[in-house]
């Protein structure tokens, strides 16, 4: 049985495959409460939208806070913000052993993880 995922807002199909879809415990429990994490979607029903922000935390005059780059995964259809990208996915298969040639590290590219907040989607079952 499969599941079909579309915008809880205009109720747009986004063409999401269940297929698509990361374990549950691929990845930390409290990051993932009330999402959905998938390792591909079709870019033609999103909008995907740059955001660099920097949250408020001084320990210090001279320190301005955590950086954190992702990108907004918003429907195409009524610009509702439905989740982000980030690129903590597994590391691309390119061979590459990492800096100094010592296994993989941080250095290794990743592949894109898209977590959707379940809450901006409908989710029902085809048979």
């Amino acid at each position: 049985m499969a599941s079909i995922y579309s915008c809880k807002e205009c109720g747009a199909n986004l063409n999401l495959q269940t297929g698509q879809i990361y374990p549950p415990d691929m990845y930390f429990e409290a990051g993932n409460k009330g999402t959905l994490s998938f390792a591909s979607v079709e870019e033609s029903k999103l909008r995907f939208e740059k955001e660099d922000r920097i949250r408020p935390f001084f320990e210090t005059l001279d320190y301005w806070g955590i950086q954190r780059k992702r990108t907004k995964i918003r429907c195409a259809g009524c610009n509702c913000l439905v989740g982000y990208v980030y690129d903590d996915g597994p590391p691309l298969n390119n061979g590459s052993t990492g800096q100094f040639h010592m296994g993989p590290s941080q250095v290794v590219p990743r592949a894109p993880r898209f977590r959707f907040k379940t809450k901006a989607l409908r989710i029902s079952s085809r048979t």
